[in-house]
């Protein structure tokens, strides 16, 4: 593959193409079947609650699914129609307990500039090896706990469950504050006018605001109903080990994704949007049942190259393209484990390396020096 590789040299319009018939086939095939198997996991479980594991393990992989479909909502790909991908979108969220709208935004800027490790610092805001140095050294250890594999669990719940709730609470206090503090300084002020200058740091638009308003609305109404319906302990107990595991392993599936021994780390300047496509994704190759849990996101790398092309057309991209692909990383589920190790950022080489290398290169840099002093 030249180094000079365009995106004109790649075949992706014809894929780019969205079908509202599979889309309605796909949201059918996900949704029917998740909700079916709460109904399920509710009837069987005065029967008898060994029956529940494989009900949990389906429920769990369903809504990784719903993740995935909401996703494609999110860059307007999987419907013709940007409204009816904002309608099913949000209601997918409301599955996942996840505002879309601002995951979308969140997302979308990961699309603009991955590669560029100076804007954008992979999913658990990784450190430069430098910032990392100058942590102290319990600082040190925490920032790698904090980004074990492991973490992903409460990491997840706190994902989905949580930090949406919260965002909401801590927002409309911070506004509640600012409308005091600034009628304060001059209560002739008109409350709309001062709604309309509020920056909050929860939301960006009120597009958002109302998106993250309605999803707790709907999710805090449904988990209240379930749990009247089906008994508080045995909800909210099923709800949150699937919830923590759908989302830990999605975690941990964008994490490889992009962070992985050589991926393209580079500063801004100089950085290339086809390079991060093809160099800084990979190509996570899963099991025929899980690519179809995942929706085909292990095409990442075409996913990349074009955010437009709706799920169920990245696996005919990516064979139509294949000659182009020679440098995207195979990355399969044995080799997950391995890429958790790189999560500093090597500005000076353009890399991403392990805590380990890094004191390892720091100790041999050193060494010549302590030498030549003891000599």
């Amino acid at each position: 593959m030249k180094n000079t590789i365009k995106k004109s040299d790649f075949v992706l319009i014809p894929y780019m193409k969205s079908n509202d018939l599979r889309a309605i086939y796909q949201i059918l095939n996900t949704v029917i079947p998740y909700l079916f198997l709460w109904f399920l996991a509710f009837k069987v479980a005065p029967i008898s609650y060994g029956l529940l594991p494989p009900i949990m393990i389906l429920i769990v992989l369903f809504s990784l699914r719903c993740f995935s479909l909401m996703h494609d909502c999110g860059h307007y790909s999987l419907f013709t129609s940007k409204k009816i991908n904002r309608i099913f979108g949000f209601l997918l969220g409301i599955i996942n307990a996840m505002p879309q709208y601002s995951w979308s935004r969140d997302h979308a800027y990961h699309h603009k500039t991955n590669g560029d490790w100076e804007r954008y610092r992979g999913v658990a805001d990784f450190l430069s090896t430098q910032e990392f140095a100058n942590l102290t050294s319990p600082n040190q250890r925490l920032y790698e706990v904090l980004r074990h594999p492991l973490m992903a669990i409460p990491g997840g719940f706190f994902y989905l469950g949580i930090k949406p709730r919260l965002a909401l609470i801590i927002g409309i206090y911070d506004f509640i504050m600012d409308v005091i503090t600034t009628l304060k300084k001059d209560a002739s002020l008109k409350l709309s006018k001062i709604i309309s200058h509020h920056q909050s740091k929860h939301w960006q638009s009120k597009e958002e605001f109302w998106d993250l308003l309605l999803n707790n609305i709907f999710v805090i109404s449904i988990w209240i109903i379930l749990s009247y319906v089906m008994g508080t302990g045995f909800f909210l107990t099923l709800y949150s080990i699937t919830l923590t595991f759908s989302a830990a392993i999605f975690i941990n599936i964008f994490f490889v994704q992009h962070i992985f021994e050589d991926s393209y780390a580079h500063k801004t300047k100089g950085w290339d949007y086809i390079k991060g496509a093809i160099e800084g994704s990979t190509y996570l190759e899963l099991p025929t049942i899980l690519r179809w849990f995942t929706a085909d996101i292990g095409y990442h790398n075409i996913h990349h190259l074009s955010e437009k092309i709706p799920n169920y057309h990245l696996e005919a991209c990516h064979h139509k393209n294949i000659h182009l692909l020679s440098k995207v990383k195979t990355i399969r589920i044995k080799d997950m484990l391995n890429c958790s190790k790189f999560i500093l950022w090597d500005c000076d080489s353009s890399k991403l390396v392990s805590i380990e290398s890094f004191r390892q290169s720091v100790l041999s840099n050193h060494q010549p020096k302590m030498e030549k002093s003891l000599a």
